[in-house]
């Protein structure tokens, strides 16, 4: 039996910069393969990733150091490793980079945003969360030749407002009627041998992933078994998920489109209906009420090979602009997409009630204008007796999130609303704290001119003061995976989810980070570092910052923190002396004074 050697290498002095680019190289020949068929040269290609010591590295650090839920127990206990646990670790998993038994995963639950339901995770333990990170650094770069160009949820590079762009770009000319479904527990039931077989792997992964599959879960102090579906909370699960939904947009345009009457547009092209979809939501569009009535009932059928359904509470059928069951318009991730009657004669309509003229107009959604002051409400009530500064710290995080991710529709009416709704909390935030004083007395005190919020050094943010800029749809079939880090970063800055300081900082570093000289990707976690620390002066201005990986960042934090600390010895030791040479001047001069005395 072979044991795991001990490592030779500290985890801080490991050349990441190497074992990025080595596993990059490597995902991107998968990636090309895979979109040129060669289903044996990816399989080859994956083991020779799988069992390569970089990227049993990459794939601990980014379960231990860069996943936001790092510190997130399984069944065994274990939150965090040290730097040579994670060694040790990494030697593990580069010997035994499969499995045919996993642990249990351990099931907890978070809120779902908007219901009184509860969403259950499964927290698998380390050692399995970094063997699946390392099978999915191999599993991505093959799926994402495969994956349908209208798929976005859980992909990286791509995100919700890229499919908001797709849909706004198929109806912004011609009225439509849309199938807006949702699929019912769909991480909770998918069939494990329909994956299986979707996956088409060689035997030592397909064994691993079905190993995943089959842990079961530990609620509370009981074991369940996991007869379906991939547990949300695993880092595969979501690339899982999508491959057990992959074929669902091609099946309706071509499989369903054969059933359907001929029809050709302007240009000779048959017309085929819209599929769009983001994880376990989606759309499909098409100006034929029939063939969207059809395509409802093909996918009922389609689902039911992988032991899904849609969820009849969340699936309609609507169209854009003229209303139909009552319905008119549909939200979608968030957003509401609908069509108004405009022009000259923007109310006439033909002999069927239909409009003659409209525009197509996007908008935050009514449930996530409700959230929003939910949110923002009751972080003024949780704060009645904290400093005016401590309350604009908490609220401006939430003000620039919410407006940045609305930044790209018509939302300009809405923020103005949103303002409007906050002021007056505030009014009563700030009546509450001075009942023994008048209305006027109180405004003076926490706004200055032009009904700023602020004690002078902090300043509110306004949802009014995020610009409106339309999203561009990333192109294609493009992924991260070919190697276009020119277009990739470019798109990352300029994304509506990113932060104004950061994208200044990416441009200025031309999307690389200057610690490790390796370009930031989609996914990646970031830190504002300050050139100068603030202890020696540094300002805390952009001329001052610099964009580092979130692990770059720890790596240079931990140095800086060694260095300090040998200073700081040499210091003491100085001190010490000085002190007791300060002590023996003491003593001299005592002794003199009792000669004297004497």
């Amino acid at each position: 039996m072979s044991t795991v050697q001990k490592p030779v290498y500290e985890w801080n002095k490991l050349p990441w910069r190497e074992i990025e680019r080595n596993v990059f190289k490597l995902q991107k020949r998968i990636y090309l393969a895979s979109s040129q068929g060669k289903t044996e040269t990816v399989h080859d290609l994956q083991r020779l990733l799988i069992k390569s010591w970089a990227a049993c590295l990459l794939a601990v650090r980014r379960v231990t150091q860069d996943n936001q839920g790092k510190k997130t127990a399984g069944v065994d206990g274990v939150k965090s490793l040290t730097p040579a646990q994670r060694l040790k670790l990494s030697g593990r998993l580069q010997q035994a980079p499969y499995t045919e038994k996993a642990q249990p995963v351990r099931r907890v639950y978070i809120p779902k945003k908007g219901t009184d339901e509860k969403r259950p995770l499964g927290i698998p333990v380390i050692e399995d969360r970094a063997r699946q990170a390392l099978i999915k650094l191999a599993l991505e770069p093959e799926w994402e030749a495969k994956f349908e160009p209208n798929s976005y949820g859980f992909r990286p590079g791509r995100s919700a407002h890229d499919a908001i762009e797709a849909i706004f770009t198929n109806i912004k000319q011609k009225a439509k009627y849309v199938l807006d479904a949702d699929i019912a527990k769909c991480f909770d039931r998918i069939n494990h041998e329909a994956l299986l077989k979707k996956l088409q792997t060689y035997p030592h992964m397909r064994r691993t992933i079905q190993a995943w599959l089959e842990a079961g879960i530990m609620d509370g102090d009981e074991l369940f078994l996991s007869e379906a579906g991939t547990p949300q909370g695993g880092v595969v699960s979501p690339l899982l998920a999508n491959i057990a939904l992959h074929g669902l947009e091609t099946s309706v345009t071509e499989k369903l489109a054969r059933r359907l009457p001929y029809r050709i547009d302007r240009n000779t092209r048959r017309i085929k209906p819209i599929v769009i979809r983001y994880a376990d939501d989606f759309v499909v569009i098409d100006e034929d009420l029939s063939v969207v009535q059809t395509a409802k009932e093909f996918i009922t059928e389609w689902l039911k090979e992988l032991g899904l359904e849609l969820k009849p509470s969340k699936t309609k059928i609507t169209h854009t602009l003229n209303e139909y069951d009552g319905n008119v318009g549909f939200d979608f991730l968030g957003f509401h997409i609908r069509q108004y009657p405009v022009g000259k004669y923007h109310t006439a309509r033909t002999a069927n009630g239909k409009a003659l003229g409209f525009k197509t107009i996007i908008k935050p959604s009514e449930e996530a204008i409700k959230r929003h002051v939910h949110t923002l409400g009751d972080m003024v009530n949780r704060h009645k007796p904290a400093p005016q500064g401590a309350l604009i710290q908490h609220l401006n995080p939430l003000i620039a999130g919410w407006s940045n991710y609305y930044s790209t529709v018509c939302s300009s009416e809405v923020f103005g609303k949103m303002d409007h709704l906050l002021t007056l909390r505030l009014l009563a935030w700030a009546y509450s704290r001075h009942t023994n004083k008048g209305k006027a007395w109180a405004i003076k005190k926490y706004w200055r001119k032009g009904w700023n919020f602020t004690d002078g050094g902090n300043w509110l943010h306004k949802h009014r003061d995020t610009h409106i800029i339309r999203h561009v749809k990333v192109a294609g079939q493009h992924s991260p995976f070919d190697g276009d880090w020119i277009y990739w970063t470019t798109r990352l800055g300029t994304h509506p989810e990113v932060p104004t300081r950061i994208a200044i900082l990416m441009k200025r570093q031309t999307g690389k980070c200057p610690y490790c000289g390796l370009y930031f990707k989609d996914g990646d976690l970031m830190e504002q570092d300050h050139v100068v620390p603030r202890r020696m002066g540094g300002a805390d201005v952009v001329a001052n910052l610099q964009l580092l990986h979130k692990h770059c960042h720890d790596q240079k934090t931990a140095r800086e923190i060694s260095t300090s600390a040998e200073g700081s010895h040499d210091k003491s030791q100085v001190v010490e002396e000085r002190y007791e040479a300060k002590v023996s001047r003491t003593v001299l001069k005592t002794s003199r004074l009792g000669d004297q005395l004497a």
